[in-house]
């Protein structure tokens, strides 16, 4: 079953874990030392998060690492830029505004 990227990153456990990993690729169980909840709880959030293709797994010997999947993060900051091109505009044309106002109370 494919997740919706969004429906994942919305969970603060799951976006405390893309912190984590983004750093340095960590194994399921160093992960869970950093939040209070169970180990079954952050295979849970994990298995999400890999069903959305944000983390990848890998296999050294007998553990599994996960790690960050930076070019489904670069697909997400692609979709979020066409927000934050529209925010700025808006800023721009508000800084615009007030700077009128205020040569018109002088």
């Amino acid at each position: 079953m494919r997740r919706d990227v969004f429906q994942a990153i919305a969970d603060p456990t799951r976006r405390g874990i893309i912190l984590l990993i983004a750093f340095q690729a960590m194994t399921p169980n160093a992960i869970a030392e950093h939040f209070d909840t169970s180990r079954q709880a952050v295979s849970k959030h994990l298995r999400i998060l890999t069903e959305c293709e944000l983390v990848k797994q890998e296999q050294s010997g007998r553990e599994i690492y996960y790690q960050l999947n930076e070019t489904k993060m670069k697909e997400i900051d692609r979709w979020l830029e066409q927000f934050k091109k529209i925010w700025e505009s808006r800023f721009n044309e508000l800084d615009n505004v007030l700077l009128t106002m205020k040569k018109k109370k002088k």
